[in-house]
């Protein structure tokens, strides 16, 4: 057990992996004399002054580098409608305005493109998307959303999706006997209840984390399987009460242990029960305002 709760205590958050090909870079034009006198920078005035010294704060974010940063800045920026819907993105106004190398802005305008929140197009460049074209499953638009304007919406959202396919993964995961997955979520479980004991928020939430997205990957459908990025962001961006389980709390221990006796003795009925029971938070907890601070960004 003391092994196991260090393993989760020191892990680190998986990272999405986002490198590009040879020559796709070039699809993000970027003239070799930028000229700082070109109206379009003015357009930048309202971004918040430290976002402009990417370089000079690269020390101060995990190790994660400038382009997992300019990532995070930028799409929290579009998320949060400071840079709306049609806005053109010029790479070397961006490069100029925070300070990085046009590497930099390629990649990371790249990644944004791949998550719907921007398309680049010949002759027309760089331009944000609107929200409907956004990938709203993607974990690091999830936690973008949770943090800022859209907040309320965003965890409604999340507890209402989990309570709709966690219950059902729940219940067709107790027809799917593995034992090595049925003996992690044991783990996972008995690594909740030591942290609780001990008032370890972080370690509770890693397993809790892990509990839930190998329920998912027990279920034997591959689609739900693949929704388990989704719980994990939830999981993480909700500080405990709007995920839909009781943080720390003796019940939210003993129902992950009913779910795991019932997993283990193939009785999907009260698995679906205790998960429904699990994931029932009070609506005002749902809409909690949130009071964390934003994840660090991702390494993509």
């Amino acid at each position: 057990m003391s092994t196991l709760a260090h393993s989760m205590m020191t892990a680190a958050r998986s990272a999405d992996s986002g490198i590009a090909g040879p020559g796709e870079l070039d699809r993000y034009p970027y003239p070799e004399a930028p000229g700082a006198d070109r109206p379009g920078l003015t357009s930048w005035d309202g971004v918040e002054p430290d976002m402009g010294r990417m370089g000079r704060r690269a020390g101060s974010s995990r190790g994660r580098g400038l382009h997992g940063q300019l990532v995070q800045q930028l799409g929290q920026m579009i998320v949060s409608g400071d840079l709306g819907a049609d806005r053109p993105l010029v790479p070397e106004e961006i490069g100029q305005r925070f300070e990085v190398s046009r590497t930099v802005v390629r990649e990371s305008l790249r990644v944004l493109e791949a998550k719907g929140l921007v398309s680049a197009r010949p002759n027309v460049g760089t331009r944000v998307r609107p929200v409907g074209d956004w990938n709203l499953l993607d974990p690091d638009i999830i936690e973008w959303r949770a943090f800022g304007p859209q907040r309320e919406d965003q965890r409604r959202e999340l507890v209402e999706l989990r309570a709709t396919i966690e219950p059902v993964a729940a219940r067709l995961a107790a027809g799917h006997g593995r034992e090595d997955v049925q003996q992690r979520l044991v783990d996972m479980a008995e690594i909740m209840a030591h942290a609780g004991a001990q008032g370890d928020s972080l370690t509770f939430t890693r397993a809790d984390v892990e509990f839930h997205s190998l329920v998912l990957q027990l279920a034997g459908n591959r689609m739900l399987e693949h929704l388990s990025g989704i719980v994990s962001a939830a999981l993480h961006v909700s500080g405990g009460s709007a995920s839909g389980c009781d943080r720390l709390g003796d019940t939210s221990v003993g129902l992950h242990h009913r779910i795991v006796e019932a997993l283990a003795a193939g009785d999907g009925g009260t698995a679906e029960a205790a998960m429904r029971q699990l994931l029932a938070a009070p609506a005002e907890q749902a809409a909690a305002p949130a009071d964390h601070v934003v994840p660090a960004p991702r390494e993509h």
